[in-house]
């Protein structure tokens, strides 16, 4: 059964990702040395002039003020979570003043500093994408969220994966956009057309793709996935549509080639933008109905039942008009810069996959070698969200492991390694 908590009014009527819906100040929970499980949950700040007390345990707030709910923000319903256990934090450790017009002021009340930008402050103004620590033990992201996330239109989310797991197709995060692009991957998945997966390089569009098909209905067949950048261009027809036996060569084996091994399936093409536009032109009549295509050195028609995913790091606009006009289906993967809540959701998970390849990984950066608290220092989580994330996920595997190598093996209370910026 879910535990839906009162919601605060809207301050604001913004854009919060959300399909349009009203957002609100909020607090993200990107760090708890006592309760790491409990990253990615947020406390709403919105409802009008008010004075918020943040801290351990449930205490009556005093006169006036309101006692901060933790949720678990989740399509249809927000979860409301118990208050912070740490016995390191004080009962009231932090306010947050909203004022008339919205503008929110942290004050630091309880026994740990309170850390923005490298400094210890006593008062600090609220900035949306500002990163404020108590001491060693919390870690908070400034976010504006939607009092509520809407329901799911193309996905059930009568049964939804663990809070800040991975879901059934890998893809990790909570942020409202992300939320919004696994929807629509899940209504690409269920309609007939050709797909166009385009965002920046390493923010998980072959993992999108992967999704797309495997909750399409040619899911139950393998997928024929290839980078086009990685095809010699004296070879991509023949690689592409295949060929005859003996032909250009004699001696040269028959081949099915992607298009052929594809019949039946999806064909993903990484990087479509570095087609030539020859061949791009020649993948016209493959995509019109029918899926008509001809071997090298055959002068008969096949025909291949096949849908095409695309990828492009480019602006959809860049391929081939033509091309474009028949992949009508566009799925547009986020940033990470744009779902920063999701990094430290994303860290973990990329430890984790390490430490499973790893086993040095596990026994230094592990707490007991649990997979489920990953040792992360909380000056590397502050550095971790505030950072521009220019190449993305593939970016921030890249941080970890160097942040890993350079660990001096000191930062944690108990004297184990911590991953360390």
């Amino acid at each position: 059964m879910r535990d839906e908590a009162t919601l605060p009014e809207a301050t604001r009527d913004e854009d919060g990702g959300a399909g349009g819906r009203p957002t609100v100040p909020a607090l993200l929970l990107a760090w708890n040395a006592h309760e790491p499980e409990r990253v990615g949950e947020v406390v709403l700040l919105g409802g009008g002039p008010a004075t918020w007390e943040i801290g351990r345990g449930a205490v009556e707030p005093a006169p006036g003020n309101r006692r901060a709910v933790f949720l678990q923000q989740r399509p249809r319903a927000n979860r409301r979570r118990p208050p912070l256990a740490n016995p390191r934090i004080s009962r009231v450790q932090l306010l947050a003043h909203v004022d008339a017009d919205g503008a929110v002021t942290l004050e630091r009340r309880g026994r740990l500093p309170l850390r923005h930008r490298g400094g210890e402050v006593d008062r600090v103004p609220w900035r949306e994408g500002g990163v404020y620590a108590l001491g060693r033990q919390l870690v908070f992201l400034a976010v504006r969220r939607p009092l509520g996330l809407p329901a799911l239109r193309a996905r059930d989310d009568g049964a939804l994966h663990p809070f800040g797991e991975p879901d059934e197709d890998g893809i990790v995060g909570e942020t409202p956009v992300l939320w919004a692009l696994r929807d629509r991957l899940a209504f690409v998945a269920a309609v007939a057309g050709h797909v166009l997966v385009h965002g920046e390089s390493g923010t998980g569009k072959e993992l999108v793709a992967r999704a797309i098909h495997a909750r399409s209905a040619r899911g139950r067949h393998p997928l024929v996935a290839r980078s086009a950048a990685t095809i010699p261009e004296s070879l991509v027809e023949a690689e592409m549509f295949g060929n005859r036996a003996n032909y250009p060569n004699p001696g040269m084996a028959e081949r099915p080639g992607l298009v052929g091994r594809a019949h039946g399936s999806t064909l993903f093409l990484d990087e479509i933008g570095e087609l030539p536009e020859a061949l791009q032109a020649r993948l016209l009549r493959l995509l019109d109905a029918g899926g008509e295509y001809h071997r090298l050195g055959e002068a008969r028609a096949r025909h291949a039942d096949l849908r095409l995913v695309g990828a492009t790091n480019r602006p959809p606009e860049s391929l081939k008009p033509d091309l474009l006009a028949r992949l009508k289906l566009r799925v547009a993967v986020p940033p990470l810069r744009e779902r920063l809540g999701d990094v430290p959701l994303l860290a973990r998970h990329l430890l984790r996959r390490a430490a499973e390849s790893d086993d040095l990984v596990r026994r230094r950066f592990f707490a007991e070698g649990d997979p489920a608290r990953p040792r992360l220092a909380p000056e590397l989580v502050e550095a971790l969200l505030a950072h521009a994330w220019p190449t993305n996920v593939r970016e921030l595997e890249g941080v970890l492991w160097a942040s890993m190598a350079s660990s001096t093996g000191e930062g944690g209370d108990d004297g184990e390694a911590d991953a360390q910026g």
